[in-house]
């Protein structure tokens, strides 16, 4: 397992939201660029959001992306607001090697199929929950699918992995849902990448303990200094 350092845009700032929530929103760099730079050759993988673009529906910050993508100069991993094949390529065209699509994966599945027959490998699937529940727009709504059925729709799909979120530990550092993370991959057929809540490194060594669980995703116990990213990346090797 790896670990892959987040970068949450909003205005032009790297922020975390606490349980996906716009008014409770921190900054913790006013300069993601520079962060991305400070972070390059020693993560294997770097994530980013477009927190605007996940709201709107379109991406928003694309030339930052892009800045991103150049200072970090390794594999990057972008979404927010990725629901047609246009926002696809572009993330493509900004350096992205994997792009992430969740809202686009319940109201318009074929779309996904599609981009994934098209890019294998590059397609990663947000499965975002709320109470088991898939949630969209940004998080501001839930739908009516749960999370393994939301994976299972896309049996045989050459996706890369699957994001999966729990929402309501997203920001909090009160510890990822470990079990339900670990039961999506063991029965989604899927790599997985755990996100949401990672607060210390036995968080992190706990979720290495299950097969499939590929990367986990770390932000705000990042940026508050809980562990360094070196830190992160020893205790996993």
């Amino acid at each position: 397992m790896i670990v892959v350092p987040a970068i949450d845009l909003l205005d032009g700032k790297a922020v975390r939201l606490h349980q996906g929530k716009y008014d409770r929103a921190t900054v913790f760099d006013e300069d993601p660029v520079a962060r991305a730079r400070g972070w390059s050759g020693k993560a294997a993988r770097l994530h980013v959001v477009d927190l605007e673009g996940a709201r709107s529906g379109n991406a928003v910050q694309r030339d930052l992306v892009r800045s991103i993508a150049r200072a970090f100069g390794g594999p990057l991993q972008a979404g927010g607001g990725v629901r047609s094949r246009e926002a696809f390529e572009a993330y493509v065209a900004l350096g992205a090697d994997r792009v992430v699509l969740g809202t686009a994966a319940v109201r318009d599945a074929e779309l996904v199929r599609a981009l994934a027959r098209d890019y294998p490998g590059r397609v990663v699937l947000a499965v975002d929950a709320k109470d088991g529940m898939v949630a969209t727009d940004g998080w501001e709504r839930t739908s009516n699918v749960t999370a393994l059925d939301l994976a299972r729709a896309f049996a045989g799909s050459p996706l890369a992995a699957l994001l999966y979120t729990d929402v309501s530990r997203d920001g909090t550092r009160v510890g990822p849902n470990v079990e339900a993370t670990a039961l999506l991959a063991r029965e989604s057929g899927f790599a997985v990448i755990a996100s949401g809540g990672v607060g210390s490194l036995d968080d992190l060594r706990a979720l290495a303990t299950h097969a499939g669980i590929e990367s986990a995703i770390v932000g705000r116990a990042i940026y508050e200094n809980a562990f360094t990213l070196e830190d992160a990346i020893a205790c996993l090797t």
